[in-house]
């Protein structure tokens, strides 16, 4: 299965969005390299100013010394669970996306080993935990949520697992990651064929070009 998903992945062009003076992020999403493969995710901590108690993958904003948007993630993920960039085997990049604050994030796909020593870093996170991929890969779905943007609806998947929901930004990289890396039939801009909708208005965002996937 990962081969194959390196294989996918590496050949995947993602699109990067040229927005100059925007602030940049990035994200790793780990791939735990058990018999059965899982994803890893964080939950933010609940004493955060913004995104308390939010899941999301290990990650953040852009330091002026971060070498690229890789360092950044690889900096990020070892501080917020322990996670040795050493360990860490990239197999790909997904393409940017807007957060609803106006920063672009960068998402990058690696594969760790399982059973290494993680830890959360208490100042940031309550948790971390893994979901198995099958969930994702067999469209376990809780229900879409349907987000229009600049007029145009986004069917972004909401997962719910042991208590936890992947939902927004971290869902709408998962969608890519299937389809291009698993040639899952999802998408964002296709209602799916099951499950419940939940419809959201149209809100006014930091950016004219939020949560879009095109350059």
């Amino acid at each position: 299965m990962l081969e194959k998903l390196r294989e996918r992945l590496q050949a995947h062009a993602p699109r990067r969005l040229a927005l100059g003076g925007v602030p940049q992020a990035a994200v790793l999403l780990p791939i735990v390299a058990h018999p059965e493969p899982t994803l890893l995710f964080t939950r933010r901590a609940a004493h955060l100013a913004t995104h308390s108690g939010q899941v999301a993958f290990p990650g953040g904003k852009r330091e002026p010394h971060d070498s690229d948007l890789l360092a950044t993630a690889l900096r990020e993920s070892a501080e917020e669970i322990d996670l040795p960039p050493g360990r860490v085997e990239l197999i790909g990049r997904l393409s940017d996306v807007m957060s609803l604050h106006g920063i672009r994030v960068t998402p990058y796909v690696g594969v760790i080993p399982p059973g290494l020593p993680l830890t959360p870093d208490p100042a940031e996170l309550d948790a971390i935990f893994e979901v198995p991929l099958t969930l994702f890969l067999d469209d376990r779905r809780h229900h879409t949520d349907v987000i229009p943007v600049n007029g145009r609806p986004h069917y972004v998947p909401s997962y719910h697992t042991a208590g936890e929901v992947i939902w927004g930004l971290s869902a709408m990289m998962l969608v890519e990651l299937l389809a291009e890396g698993f040639e899952r039939p999802v998408s964002l801009f296709q209602e799916p064929a099951h499950g419940r909708l939940c419809y959201y208005p149209e809100r006014p965002l930091s950016h004219p070009n939020p949560l879009v996937l095109t350059s």
